[in-house]
């Protein structure tokens, strides 16, 4: 099992930052890949940015340029940070942190419990 714990969203001003992170906890050698997700109301679930085990990432198109994720290992947790910059209102939803682990011939995603991030004036 692996735990997730985020924090770091809140409101902020359109062309404002934050950054969000999240701590990866338990069985943390099966983890592969973590990222961000998002949820906007009335939408799905979407990809922000995921980093690999060996730092190759990958990000959406509309955030492309403005978001920033990295990762920080140590020996026994994992943290992931997504830096916002030039926040747009489109960007506010709830941030999820997800770590894609596998284990043998399973794969399976765990997800933290979300955090709200709001851009408005």
């Amino acid at each position: 099992q692996v735990r997730l714990v985020e924090s770091g969203g809140g409101l902020v001003q359109p062309g404002g930052s934050l950054t969000l992170s999240c701590a990866a906890s338990g069985d943390i050698h099966t983890i592969r890949i973590m990222g961000w997700y998002r949820q906007a109301p009335g939408k799905e679930r979407e990809m922000v940015a995921t980093i690999g085990n060996y730092g190759t990432t990958n990000y959406a198109l509309p955030v492309k340029g403005r978001f920033t994720i990295s990762r920080e290992n140590a020996r026994n947790t994992v943290s992931v940070q997504l830096n916002m910059n030039n926040l747009l209102p489109d960007d506010t939803a709830v941030y999820y942190c997800n770590a894609f682990v596998t284990v043998l011939a399973d794969a399976h995603d765990w997800w933290g419990q979300g955090t709200q991030v709001t851009v408005s004036s």
